[in-house]
């Protein structure tokens, strides 16, 4: 595993995500979510793959000032707010800094709920197989907080899908979702980019152009050809 061979981007690292989701393809409950903005590219190839509506579901991380890649915890749509203990704890974190970056993190949420979505509402989750993409797991806080804001809007099923993790993260996710679906998971994980040749920002404007792509494309077309 920790040998693993890079991915050449978001869409390299899609395709080999799909082949493990073949056991989803052609069904007509599943719905692939991809958290913005990196896990967008990942869950296009992904939808595209499996012949599945694709939509966003908005999280935020929230960074640690001065260290932003390390995450303090997460807001996501609904106002549902997950905090990593261990970081606050270890790090030593006022309460009023958490509470001043999720403050700022929730309204570039809103931002983005109107530049992705519009006026489109967001898709009805109930009684579906949803899967869950992001570009890769490190502490896990943004998807812990999807996962999260997620079943309060009931699926039939819950997977999270991503195309390298940190060992212990996608471990801990066994007991949280149906299932969990990690491509790779090296022993050292570094940081998710260090397993992209090319991990360059996705942009707002890459993220509406893959949504109105997929949304063009009716799903289970091809089987309904």
């Amino acid at each position: 595993m920790a040998r693993m061979e890079r991915y050449r981007d978001r869409a390299d690292a899609g395709r080999q995500l799909a082949a493990l989701l073949t056991h989803y393809a052609g069904r007509p409950d599943v719905l692939v979510l991809a958290l913005p903005r990196g896990g967008v590219p990942v869950g296009f190839v992904v939808a595209q793959a499996l012949e599945a509506p694709l939509d966003v579901f908005l999280v935020r991380k929230l960074g640690l000032p001065g260290q932003e890649e390390l995450a303090m915890g997460a807001v996501a749509s609904g106002n549902v707010l997950v905090l990593n203990e261990y970081v606050l704890q270890s790090m030593k974190v006022p309460t009023a800094v958490v509470e001043q970056v999720a403050a700022r993190e929730r309204l570039e949420l809103q931002r983005r709920e109107q530049a992705y979505r519009d006026d489109r509402p967001p898709i009805d989750v109930r009684d579906r197989t949803v899967i869950l993409v992001d570009d890769g797991l490190a502490t896990g806080s943004s998807m812990q907080a999807a996962v999260k804001a997620l079943r309060r809007g009931q699926p039939a099923r819950l997977v999270v899908a991503v195309p390298v993790a940190a060992p212990d993260t996608c471990a801990e996710f066994r007991t949280w979702v149906d299932e969990i679906i990690c491509a790779h998971t090296p022993d050292t994980l570094y940081a998710i980019s260090f397993w992209y040749e090319d991990f360059s920002q996705t942009s707002d404007d890459e993220v509406r152009d893959l949504l109105r792509r997929a949304e063009s494309r009716p799903a289970n077309a091809m089987s309904a050809s």
